[in-house]
């Protein structure tokens, strides 16, 4: 922080201290920094130091913001809202029926109108703190607002009457979401033209642009065409949303749900058919989706879509592409051959790179020999686009491929066969059997030559980015399939999907040591350390490689490698159980069940169907849930497993409990305690002692719950396990309510719950936050408090909402029950 703020921080901790709600406005934004021993002594102490100590406690903290960005920001912001207005701007309250998009007011009374500015950088749909004074969770730190794109085309020339047909539609936006359709031949420049629009219009849309490639065109069975769901799933986590429904329709229902009043620009790209679109489409005025395809989708029409064809580029913009990337004094030495070269790569923006890239590699050569390597004159001559512009690349591409040493054309070939679509180092080492330094060299001389596109760093990694276009690794595939031994490509797919298992088994490593206690089977064991040595580190790579994990697990199952797959699907535990990635969950598991049953394996098998009945019973599919426990148990049984038979009757209570099914939940539990009693397994038998309890209250019979809560908390706070602990304390707050008596201690129901609150504060599980404010409401509504249960459920939803769509629905079903009553 800068020279003399230790003065103006001591100045604004003494007024802070004076106004409670300023004060605790730095309390809770201080509760991230608890473990700086200065922000310690002001959590500790409170306001009352601060008028006397607070020069000392200014130093204190102004040195820890030194080190801590975050914290120098937090300091400066809080220190000028107290110097900008009395406190009564602190205090907010949101009444009546109010409905909250994006931008979420930590607030405790407002008089008047509330107008919302979002600036370029403020994450959408994210709450920055809860309706009705509520906090926002520590550690969370807003997202930022998604700018996915891809980089804007570096070379990008002409197509003026293009931009202008996409810049007249703008004026639509007002009136409904604009669905814009570009569709031409492959190689012509349809993304990079969308991708050039789309990054002069940014401003337009302050809560975000979001890209994903639909993959229409791959022939991959591991990483062909993709699922509505699966970009679902993507573009609602990068707007915030934690928990996605498994169901398509589900899932498509909250994206318009949580897209209503936002501005997104969305670009599709490489579509195959309106099917993969139309889920896709933001419900709100003012969003934007662009498609690029192949195909014209006409289908698209009837949801207003506007069609645009993109043309091939005219001979002049071909010669001046050719110009900006060698050189307009090289190609003003030789027009003749230059326009040859604009011919013979037949108006394709694709062409022209590759053949552009060939001659900036060689600057010795002339243009007239590169004219003659695409084909010559006369005859060879390209006039109409065969196979719709492949054959116009496939000879551009040829001749770059030709002039390739050795080394770099086989590793384009054997790049060309994972089941992947964004290469980084680790992956082409894998490929091509050279170690990382070698396969970054790969990818840089590769994309030297624009056989390969350079998609930057990777925020989460560190490491470089690389992709094909689709019609280039078709290119490289059939090289491979001409020239590679059938074994030898197989081997170099099987050597990436191993890669993707040990580096997944290495983050579950760090992540869920616990979990990570079955076999690993490698055709090739992986020699490269993973991309990461923390925790946060690993949990970011499993999200960002999220798809190729499951394009990984796919090839796995479908080339027989059954082993590989069922333990990809439980290497990626920590994933689906941080994240809730439900809808991969489950297809994970899935497949990973038929994988372990073909390879045999009694143990593989057991663990595909507990890890996967919880990813079932979670995505409220509690029937199949039951299904996979009831064989779990049978299969324990046999094999004389009994902590896998608790795990597995456990499991099943579990499944029944959340089914309303309450005799067989609690008798099932009841059998899982006294297994992990037996054999001395005490966090499982707590684990096991809150769902029982779980079952008591939801049977009416609060009083039967108590002790089995109340022994769950202690043993889980001497594990230590300070989330379940909260869990097992908010279970018994609400036991205390409802049984009408108090604690131990002497506090009552409520108050266990307002400290289980704080509890998951601290932890910053907001789904738990919400659920114990649901928890205070059920208490308000019992005892006649309307607008008091109104109040604590409208902030639980606040809650819910970005988070969990069942749990919204059913509070807002809560609401309209009580606004019903009167």
């Amino acid at each position: 922080m800068e020279p003399g703020a230790a003065t103006e921080l001591s100045a604004a901790l003494a007024a802070g201290a004076a106004r409670p709600a300023m004060w605790r406005v730095l309390v809770d934004g201080l509760q991230e920094f608890r473990h700086v021993p200065a922000v310690a002594a002001v959590l500790r102490d409170g306001p009352e130091t601060a008028p006397h100590g607070g020069t000392d406690l200014a130093r204190g903290l102004v040195a820890a913001a030194v080190a801590d960005d975050r914290l120098a920001g937090l300091l400066r912001r809080w220190a000028r809202a107290v110097n900008d207005g009395p406190a009564e701007r602190v205090g907010n309250h949101v009444g009546g029926t109010t409905t909250v998009h994006g931008s979420v007011v930590q607030a405790g009374k407002i008089l008047g109108d509330v107008h919302i500015h979002v600036p370029a950088g403020t994450a959408p749909g994210t709450a920055a703190g809860t309706v009705g004074g509520g906090t926002a969770p520590p550690g969370a730190a807003p997202l930022p607002v998604p700018r996915q794109l891809l980089p804007p085309p570096e070379h990008f020339t002409g197509r003026t009457d293009a931009l202008d047909a996409l810049d007249v539609l703008l004026p639509q936006l007002d009136a409904r979401p604009l669905l814009v359709v570009v569709h031409g031949p492959p190689g012509v420049g349809k993304s990079a033209l969308v991708t050039h629009w789309l990054h002069g219009l940014t401003d337009r849309f302050p809560d975000g642009q979001l890209y994903a490639d639909l993959r229409g065109h791959l022939p991959d069975a591991g990483a062909g065409p993709a699922a509505p769901s699966e970009i679902l799933g993507r573009f609602l986590r990068a707007l915030g949303v934690t928990e996605v429904p498994v169901e398509p329709a589900e899932s498509a229902a909250l994206w318009r749900s949580h897209t209503a009043g936002l501005r997104l620009a969305l670009m599709l790209d490489n579509a195959l058919s309106a099917a993969q679109v139309r889920p896709l489409i933001p419900s709100a005025p003012g969003s934007l989706v662009a498609v690029t395809s192949r195909r014209r989708l006409t289908a698209l029409g009837i949801d207003g879509a506007a069609f645009r064809r993109l043309d091939l580029l005219s001979p002049g913009d071909a010669v001046d592409l050719l110009a900006r990337r060698i050189g307009a004094d090289r190609v003003g030495r030789e027009p003749e051959a230059a326009d040859e070269i604009a011919a013979l790569c037949a108006g394709l923006p694709l062409a022209v790179c590759v053949a552009a890239a060939r001659l900036a590699a060689r600057p010795r050569h002339s243009l007239a020999a590169m004219a003659g390597a695409l084909g010559g004159t006369g005859a060879a001559r390209l006039d109409a686009l065969d196979l719709d512009g492949e054959h116009a690349v496939r000879v551009a591409l040829d001749a770059s491929y030709r002039q390739l040493s050795p080394e770099l054309a086989r590793g384009y070939r054997r790049l060309g066969l994972p089941p992947v679509t964004v290469l980084n180092g680790p992956v082409a080492a894998a490929a091509c059997a050279v170690d990382p330094a070698e396969g970054d060299r790969l990818l840089d001389e590769l994309a030297e030559v624009s056989l390969l596109e350079d998609l930057g760093t990777d925020g989460t990694t560190g490491l470089g980015r690389y992709r094909f276009h689709d019609l280039v690794r078709v290119h490289a595939g059939q090289l491979a399939a001409d020239t590679e031994d059938p074994e030898e490509r197989r081997d170099t797919v099987r050597r990436v999907v191993d890669h993707y298992l040990a580096t997944a088994t290495a983050a579950e490593a760090l992540l869920t040591p616990s979990h990570r206690t079955l076999r690993r089977d490698y055709a090739h064991p992986p020699s490269h350390r993973p991309p990461f040595d923390t925790p946060a580190a690993a949990l970011g790579w499993l999200d960002a490689e999220r798809d190729h994990l499951m394009a990984a697990l796919r090839t796995a199952a479908e080339e027989g490698w059954h082993a590989t797959a069922w333990q990809l699907a439980d290497a990626m535990w920590p994933l689906f159980l941080r994240l809730r990635p439900h809808e991969l969950w489950v297809e994970a598991h899935r497949i990973g069940r038929a994988a372990a049953r073909r390879a045999g394996d009694r143990r593989g098998l057991s663990r595909m169907l507990t890890s996967g009945g919880v990813g079932l019973r979670n995505a409220g599919l509690t029937d199949e849930a039951v299904e996979w426990f009831a064989e779990a148990v049978r299969g324990a049984r046999t094999d004389g497993d009994r902590k896998a038979e608790a795990q597995a009757l456990h499991g099943l209570g579990q499944s029944h409990l959340l089914a309303g099914r309450l005799d067989p939940a609690t008798e099932h539990l009841t059998a899982a305690l006294a297994l992990r009693e037996a054999i001395g397994h005490h966090r499982g038998a707590a684990m096991t002692r809150i769902c029982l309890g779980d079952a008591a209250l939801a049977a009416g019979r609060p009083r039967h719950a108590l002790a089995p809560l109340a022994r769950a908390r202690e043993e889980l706070l001497a594990v230590p396990d300070p989330y379940d602990a909260a869990r097992a304390l908010a279970f018994l707050g609400l036991a205390l309510a409802r049984a009408g008596t108090r604690h131990s201690s002497g506090r009552d129901g409520e108050e266990l719950l307002w400290q289980a609150l704080d509890e998951f504060t601290a932890t910053g599980s907001v789904h738990w936050q919400g659920r114990v404010l649901e928890m205070l409401g059920e208490i308000s509504a019992e005892r006649g408090g309307t607008a008091e249960a109104r109040d604590r459920y409208a902030r639980s939803l606040a809650l819910y909402g970005p988070v969990s769509e069942r749990d919204a629905a059913r509070l807002r079903a809560r609401i309209a029950a009580l606004d019903a009553r009167g």
